[in-house]
């Protein structure tokens, strides 16, 4: 039997037309979990550098310079480690003293806002007035696996505002199966799953093309700082 024979017969044998449909579904899974991977031992690192730098420059006369002091350093140690940009210590420093405004609920919230990713931790601050407030956006990203797209969009049509906090229905008006984060839930498993975004918008149902980030928004989590 030739070559050609052997894969045309290989194109039409079920067993590998199911095996083919299998590993195109884990790769799309792979590269939506990539995309908004977290790293809890990373953003607990963040936390204690926050509260060291807090700490340090209200003992000190160092004042705001000293960030680009030790932005220079530490990216001098770790090159490859983007999070060091003294952009993104100063975020860290802001990201610290936006919870500690309320010192109680910041102990609470510690152990949760490390299982978010950390540009949801930015947008969740930089949108939110109060502790109180951010906590529950917190609370339901890691719920639901928010992508950063749907958290901004729920918060600035204040989601927190309508629903309220302990007595909140959210739950009854939102699906808990179809998370933006960790999962793809596909209805048809006939329809062929394509790789490229313009293949899985093709043959994704209407109601799910609104559930899975772009090829912009991944290239955004992937390129964003850690």
């Amino acid at each position: 039997m030739s070559q050609s024979d052997k894969k045309l017969n290989l194109s039409l044998d079920a067993d590998y037309r199911h095996w083919l449909k299998d590993l195109k579904q884990k790769f799309l899974s792979t590269q939506l979990k990539a995309a908004v991977q977290v790293n809890p031992t990373l953003l607990t690192f963040y936390w204690e550098l926050g509260e060291d730098i807090v700490r340090r420059q209200a003992q000190a006369t160092w004042g705001d310079g000293f960030l680009k002091q030790l932005s220079q350093d530490l990216m001098a140690e770790f090159p490859e480690i983007k999070g060091f940009s003294r952009r993104n210590l100063e975020l860290i420093r802001q990201w610290y003293q936006f919870w500690n405004q309320s010192p109680e609920i910041a102990k609470q919230a510690v152990a949760q806002l490390v299982q978010v990713p950390w540009g949801h931790n930015l947008k969740i601050i930089s949108k939110c007035q109060t502790t109180t407030e951010a906590l529950y956006y917190v609370h339901n990203t890691i719920e639901y696996g928010w992508s950063r797209n749907v958290l901004t969009h729920q918060i600035e049509s204040g989601l927190w505002q309508r629903e309220g906090t302990a007595s909140s229905n959210f739950s009854s008006t939102l699906p808990t199966v179809q998370s933006d984060l960790t999962e793809c839930a596909l209805s048809d498993l006939q329809k062929p799953i394509g790789v490229s975004a313009y293949q899985l918008t093709q043959s994704l149902p209407d109601n799910l093309k609104s559930k899975l980030p772009s090829v912009e928004e991944i290239e955004q989590e992937l390129g964003g700082e850690l």
